[in-house]
């Protein structure tokens, strides 16, 4: 597996080794010596599965209290996949970094504890699958404005606008969010 760092070095995308021939393929999508020699995780608290139709738009969410750590894929379908850094005492605070999954290419994305996390998906359907360091806590449960100005994300829309849940097309903007230190 090839680990990665990004624009924002924190955030990871990981590059799995496929072995594919005419019956299919195989790859190892965690492997805990793997992700120890790449300062990963290797305990996870909780697995989650979701399936959304083209143009849903899920997210900006972080857990302010037990921040979660992300490790995200597409099992089928086509997303851009975006995490937002709301660490106040970091360098690349308040900047976004994006990157298109699919289940062509079967690649990962690790997303660290104190970011905001969300997808756009692309295709028709897609399932997304995430592993969390911390299990979800309704009381520590935050959102950030997908479309906030002074994060200035650059979303697929195609002219499109996003469905949304009410939540989300409710969440503040970064500078009325509560942030990590």
């Amino acid at each position: 597996m090839i680990v990665e760092p990004l624009a924002i070095p924190d955030v990871k995308r990981l590059r799995p080794v496929v072995h594919g021939d005419a019956r299919g393929f195989f790859l190892e999508t965690f492997r805990a010596d793997v992700f120890a020699a790449a300062g990963l995780p290797t305990e996870w608290a909780q697995d989650n599965h979701s399936r959304s139709t083209r143009g849903v738009l899920r997210g900006l969410h972080y857990q302010l209290v037990h921040p979660q750590g992300k490790l995200v894929r597409v099992a089928r379908g086509r997303v851009f996949d975006v995490a937002v850094d709301l660490r106040r005492s970091s360098p690349t605070f308040g900047r976004w970094v994006g990157v298109e999954l699919t289940d062509a290419t079967l690649e990962m994305l690790w997303i660290p504890p104190g970011f905001a996390h969300g997808f756009l998906v692309l295709s028709d359907v897609a399932d997304f699958l995430y592993k969390c360091t911390t299990p979800w806590d309704r009381a520590s449960d935050r959102a950030l404005r997908w479309d906030d100005p002074e994060v200035g994300i650059r979303w697929p829309l195609q002219g499109q606008a996003p469905t949304l849940s009410p939540r989300d097309a409710a969440a503040p903007g970064l500078k009325a969010a509560e942030l990590f230190p």
